[in-house]
């Protein structure tokens, strides 16, 4: 007799899922199990860099480029304009301080110059003819004076002796009577004579004065027209050499143009570009230096120009404090360290590409057995181009894992391998 077998339910395709599910469930139940610990991850020792911390000197300082400058440059402008006549040096050359660089031709102002000269010598004439006829006027009145003088003081004496001869009879009323008439014309004369006199000398001294103020004034004029035609020879302002001469002969010049500019033997100065962030920091007195392989060299900031350019950077002029370097030539860039701090102890950290993604708020931090690394929280204070310093979370002799921490993630433990 037949007997009818069952079909089976336990077929691949059911087997299959049912391995699936069960798998997926697995590493799910593996990732909650990851989380509930530490996330770890392999990090090569050859692609990561192990730093230590130490003890040691730190100054906080920026580096910035400084170009080499005369420390006194002046500029040399067509005081005058005209066209060139001479030139006595060429460019590069070393002056002392009066020396002739070149010459400009101005037919206007020379003519100018000429006519007031002649102004002047006609005044200073003019002055002399009036002075003399001043003088004469001041004799003849003097003369007018003693006269009156004079014949005051015999109306004087033939008064009183009438005066005497009338109170005893011995001339008449008429002839007493002229006395007193030619006494009395005497004293008027006399005073009228003292008057003119003395408005004469007020009047002489208030032209004379007139007169040496107008000429003064027409001095001073020349003078400057004399300068003018002076400054048609441009000369050394300093002891110094010639740049930047830029003038030919026959060539024309307005006035105020550009001719060429002094560099004084003075000393020099360091021009540099800082980032406009430390605007506020850099002051007048703030210390730099300058390292060469055997010797680093102190500057002092002497000028801070306040206004920032297109690039956000502002200008600062430093000069070397005692000798400066050897053979430092105008133009040259030098490699200066603008410190804003004096040198003192502190724990030192290499700086490294962990700070953009830590923001310096913590750091991985090698083990003892340098097998694993794992995550402190530290504090930074200041910084320079080479190390941070630390004030909190690590003490020196510590390993730190200074590169980049931009594949880690959330990773709380790196596992070290070779």
């Amino acid at each position: 007799m037949d007997r009818k077998i069952e079909k089976s339910n336990w077929n691949k395709k059911r087997i299959l899922t049912i391995v699936g599910i069960t798998a997926l469930v697995a590493l799910i139940a593996g990732a909650i199990y990851g989380t509930a610990g530490k996330s770890k991850y392999n990090a090569s020792i050859d692609r990561i860099t192990i730093s230590e911390v130490k003890k040691g000197p730190f100054q906080e300082f920026i580096p910035v480029n400084g170009v080499v400058y005369p420390q006194i440059t002046i500029y040399l402008d067509a005081v005058q304009g005209g066209t060139v006549q001479e030139k006595y040096v060429e460019d590069g050359a070393k002056l002392k301080k009066g020396d002739p660089i070149l010459k400009l031709a101005n037919t206007e102002v020379e003519l100018s110059l000429a006519n007031s000269e002649n102004q002047v010598y006609n005044v200073q004439t003019q002055m002399q003819i009036s002075k003399n006829q001043a003088d004469q006027n001041t004799v003849n009145r003097l003369q007018t004076m003693a006269d009156a003088e004079s014949t005051y003081k015999d109306a004087v004496r033939v008064y009183e002796l009438d005066k005497k001869l009338y109170a005893q009879k011995a001339i008449g009323l008429q002839e007493w009577q002229q006395a007193i008439n030619a006494y009395n014309y005497q004293v008027e004369k006399k005073r009228l004579a003292s008057k003119i006199l003395q408005q004469d000398s007020v009047m002489t001294k208030e032209q004379n004065q007139q007169s040496k103020e107008q000429y003064q004034q027409m001095k001073k004029s020349l003078e400057l027209m004399r300068k003018e035609v002076a400054d048609l020879t441009v000369r050394a302002p300093i002891d110094g050499q010639l740049t930047s001469l830029d003038a030919e002969i026959g060539q024309n010049k307005n006035k105020g143009e550009h001719l060429a500019q002094i560099d004084g033997f003075s000393g020099i100065k360091v021009r540099a570009l800082v980032d406009e962030h430390y605007l506020a920091r850099v002051v007048p007195g703030l210390t730099a230096y300058y390292p060469t392989d055997d010797k680093t060299y102190k500057l002092i900031v002497k000028k801070v120009f306040t206004a920032v350019g297109t690039g956000g950077q502002f200008q600062v002029d430093m000069l070397f404090v005692g000798d400066a370097p050897a053979g430092l030539r105008k133009g040259q860039t030098l490699q200066i360290r603008l410190a804003f701090s004096d040198e003192a102890p502190a724990l030192l950290l290499p700086k490294g590409g962990f700070f953009q993604q830590t923001g310096g708020n913590w750091i991985f931090k090698v083990s003892d057995d340098g097998k694993t690394a794992y995550k402190v929280d530290i504090q930074l204070n200041r910084q320079n181009p080479d190390y941070f310093e630390v004030i909190k979370g690590l003490k020196p002799g510590d390993k730190v894992i200074t590169s980049s921490y931009e594949t880690y993630g959330d990773i709380q433990e790196l596992v070290l391998t070779k």
